[in-house]
């Protein structure tokens, strides 16, 4: 490995200029068996409605129709054998259908959501392109919704910036809820500035969003502070209504969801928040959060290689008095603690092992094993009654028995973790994506789910030439983020 250890976050990279393969240019998408007759399931990230969760994962640094770093997304599809990349389509903007033409530096797929926005069962997929040039407006940004169907996503709609003249980089950050509380889904977009905008649902294909209302977030905003870098949504409060998390370089600041719009509730961690994750890790009935703080202070004493927080939900919503704090020195969490490993800049939330309650996984891509600096690592923490516990904790890297390849530096394993159950058998299975593998060229793994935990036995991997993306010096950084993650 030759390139220079960089944070997981939306940020350029050099590429080379060499076209990717005539698959970006219209997508590809293998022989779905039942896909096209399937009746559409409803399943959020079932993207063909075969009842299997699908799996998205951004390549932004990728060449399409020959302008480097331009950017595809690949969805893989689940079947009852888990993911395989031979099920896969990769789209850019140069696919037909898809909106706006692929431009050098645009980084489509640097932010993923999804969700079935229209109502007609199919899981929907909203991409993020906040580099993307509109007009004369450097780094405007922009979203575009991708349309599930019975052959997988096909078509897209773009979601206009409502202000594009108050900030930059709009759809740097993603989130689908029911936030106004009306059985529908609703977009959350977040950009440079302290303006959230929330695309209310009833969206359809030719008309966009059904109405739009404007989040004045507490936060910092600019072209240093980086506005709303992260968004989550949760029903913390169990009053059947989504609320949003927006995470900023000030702190992370929980909105209850109304059907006026979402109003303050608290602030939940201060600083930056490397990621968001949500689930009812105790199975009380109210959604917790977590919060990753992957790059800390001098003067944060918690832990120098970063950690996660889960505050715990409840009838007021988020309480901040009610929290655990995870990392590498926690009894039961594999490793220790030492600087800049990036613990918590990667989270997400699903029930590896079957037993009703959410698990949580967390990246550190800088971690250091042996001698390889900045490979990476990715740890599961299991929920219970009591909440989410360090005490039997799972670790897994490149070099764990059964986990294929082996650890390099600025590998940048666990760059994007996801939790989803993709093959129907109860248990999620733990997907990672690597967006440093192969000198920026990235890879993703998946993990099954089992009784045990989650287990490298029948793990799986699969690079960028696996799903039809050039090779030649672009780095691509397949991996380098998951829709959901």
């Amino acid at each position: 490995m030759s390139r220079t250890p960089h944070k997981r976050s939306r940020r350029p990279v050099a590429l080379g200029a060499t076209a990717v393969a005539a698959v970006l240019a219209g997508g590809l998408l293998i022989a779905l068996p039942g896909g096209a007759s399937a009746a559409a399931s409803g399943l959020a990230d079932d993207f063909n409605g075969d009842g299997y969760r699908d799996l998205a994962v951004g390549a932004p640094g990728a060449v399409a129709d020959g302008k480097a770093k331009a950017g595809a997304v690949v969805v893989t599809y689940g079947s009852s054998s888990g993911i395989s990349a031979a099920r896969h389509k990769t789209t850019s903007q140069s696919s037909s259908g898809v909106p706006g033409t692929p431009e050098t530096s645009d980084r489509f797929g640097t932010e993923l959501a999804h969700g079935d926005l229209n109502r007609d069962g199919y899981g929907d997929l909203v991409v993020g392109t906040p580099l993307e040039d509109v007009g004369s407006d450097a780094d405007g940004g922009s979203v575009t919704i991708l349309w599930g169907g019975s052959s997988g996503l096909s078509g897209g709609t773009t979601i206009s910036d409502p202000n594009a003249s108050g900030h930059d980089r709009f759809g740097q950050s993603l989130a689908v809820g029911d936030f106004t509380g009306d059985g529908k889904s609703d977009l959350a977009v977040g950009s440079t500035g302290k303006d959230v905008w929330i695309f209310e649902g009833g969206f359809t294909k030719s008309g966009g969003e059904a109405g739009k209302l404007r989040l004045d977030a507490q936060i910092e905003s600019g072209a240093y502070l980086r506005g709303a870098v992260r968004l989550a949504a949760g029903d913390f409060d169990n009053d059947g209504t989504d609320d949003v998390v927006v995470g900023s370089s000030a702190g992370n600041f929980v909105y209850r969801g109304a059907p006026t719009g979402p109003t303050l509730q608290t602030e939940a961690g201060e600083g930056y928040a490397g990621a968001l994750a949500v689930a009812d890790f105790d199975r009380d009935g109210h959604d917790d959060l977590v919060v990753g703080s992957d790059f800390v202070s001098v003067t944060d004493q918690t832990a120098r290689g970063g950690y996660a927080t889960v505050f715990y939900g409840g009838a007021a919503g988020v309480d901040t008095t009610r929290k655990a704090v995870f990392h590498q020195d926690t009894d039961g969490v594999p490793g220790s603690d030492e600087s800049d490993d990036s613990f918590g800049g990667a989270l997400a939330a699903g029930d590896v092992d079957g037993d009703g309650y959410p698990d949580l996984a967390v990246g550190a891509v800088f971690e250091t094993i042996g001698s390889a600096t900045h490979t990476g690592n990715v740890w599961v923490l299991s929920g219970g009654p009591d909440g989410l516990t360090g005490t039997g904790a799972q670790s897994f890297h490149q070099g764990t028995s059964g986990v294929p390849g082996a650890n390099e530096s600025s590998d940048m394993f666990g760059d994007a973790v996801h939790l989803a159950d993709h093959n129907k058998d109860g248990r999620a299975d733990l997907s990672v994506g690597a967006g440093g593998e192969n000198s920026d060229d990235g890879a993703v793994w998946v993990l099954r789910g089992s009784t045990a935990g989650t287990t490298a036995t029948g793990a799986v991997s699969f690079g960028i030439s696996s799903v039809g993306i050039g090779t030649s010096g672009q780095d691509p950084m397949f991996g380098d983020v998951m829709a959901g993650a």
